[in-house]
């Protein structure tokens, strides 16, 4: 009588190859994920450089907004309130309810801005920093692994 079946060799060869996968899938899982959250800051950004713009055409300035959200978001998100709520609103750009980053712009004569996004995703003290200028578009200044 033959008997099938597997061995427990070969159990334990499926069982090592799944855990070597693993090992390898589950880093780039994390990686991606914080890539994908870090993406907001430079759509955000866009989005005040646009609103920076309108403002000038319309007052013949630029606008500083404080930073917002009060605290910096780290492993999760933080609602758009609080200190810059204000500003932003006169901009005419507000965020719509939780987000990944915290955003600032600063008028440093009538007519140039810095603007800025950033985020600790990975909470280890690296900043993800994005800035934009009225000559630069949105730009990545931090290194691209930070998140």
């Amino acid at each position: 009588m033959q008997r099938a079946g597997f061995t427990l060799v070969e159990l334990m060869i499926v069982v090592a190859i799944i855990g070597i996968l693993a090992a390898i899938a589950i880093p780039n899982f994390y990686t991606m994920a914080l890539r994908s959250k870090r993406a907001e800051l430079p759509t955000q950004l866009g989005a005040i450089e646009r609103a920076e713009f309108a403002y000038f055409a319309e007052w013949d300035s630029f606008t500083s907004c404080a930073a917002t959200p009060d605290t910096l978001p780290g492993r999760y998100q933080e609602a758009f309130d609080g200190g810059g709520y204000t500003s932003f609103a006169n901009l005419g750009w507000i965020s719509d309810g939780m987000v990944w980053g915290q955003y600032m712009v600063e008028a440093t004569e009538w007519d140039e801005y810095v603007g800025r996004a950033q985020s600790d995703l990975d909470t280890n003290t690296e900043l993800a920093i994005y800035e934009a200028t009225q000559d630069l578009p949105v730009t990545l200044v931090s290194l691209n692994n930070v998140y």
